[in-house]
């Protein structure tokens, strides 16, 4: 009974899953790997305050709205399977 939805609840989380790293693949994220392991080392001092752009806040904002879907479809999912029980 509670199959057809788990089931389609956890191909879309799949789904998901595989399109964010295949837009990580195609926007560079994994191509240095050299320089990464160096990262935690380097020192920050000289960096001074930065400045957020448009951009930024609306993937913040963007963020925000697909946890609370996230979370909502979760909740949808689990109030619809105890109805229909």
């Amino acid at each position: 009974m509670y199959f057809p939805y788990f089931a389609t609840y956890m191909a879309v989380g799949i789904a998901l899953a595989i399109a964010a790293f295949v837009w990580a693949l195609k926007n560079g994220q994994f191509t240095d790997q050299q320089r990464a392991r160096f990262l935690p080392l380097e020192d920050d001092a000289g960096a001074g305050e930065v400045k957020r752009s448009r951009m930024g806040r609306l993937e913040i904002l963007a963020l925000g709205f697909l946890a609370c879907a996230g979370l909502a479809a979760s909740a949808a999912v689990l109030v619809f399977a105890l109805v229909s029980f």
